[in-house]
């Protein structure tokens, strides 16, 4: 650490604890560790590793909003009569997996106004 002195760590993990302990000791002031940055100089892989980690942020957010669409569309085509086997179908899917997204469905956005029905006849 330029101006302080230098330290080594057998784990990178380590490494921030590490230098708040130099720092504490030489200079009788502990920083804490989410005021220390740790670069590795490994040429290009830091920045692939970045782009990677990148990379894996947005899969993630794009998982979490597919998640999202995936309750709210089968709440609205169940709000329309479609029957969980014909869900399933149209999105590529188990039924037990629509089971799992109407369970954690919200209210449908798309509502029916009115129904016809046959009429029920009985015989006596």
């Amino acid at each position: 650490m330029d101006g302080v002195g230098v330290t080594q760590t057998r784990v990178l993990e380590h490494a921030k604890g590490q230098v708040c302990d130099l720092v504490e000791t030489m200079i009788e002031s502990r920083p804490a560790e989410d005021d220390i940055e740790v670069t590795l100089d490994v040429g290009d892989l830091g920045s692939r590793a970045q782009e990677v980690r990148e990379m894996t942020a947005q899969a993630g957010d794009l998982q979490r909003r597919a998640a999202t669409a995936s309750r709210q569309v089968v709440a609205d085509m169940r709000s329309v009569g479609l029957s969980v086997s014909d869900i399933a179908t149209v999105l590529g899917v188990s039924r037990g997996r629509v089971s799992q997204l109407i369970a954690d469905a919200p209210e449908p956005t798309v509502s029916v106004t009115s129904r016809t029905r046959r009429p029920v006849t009985t015989r006596a």
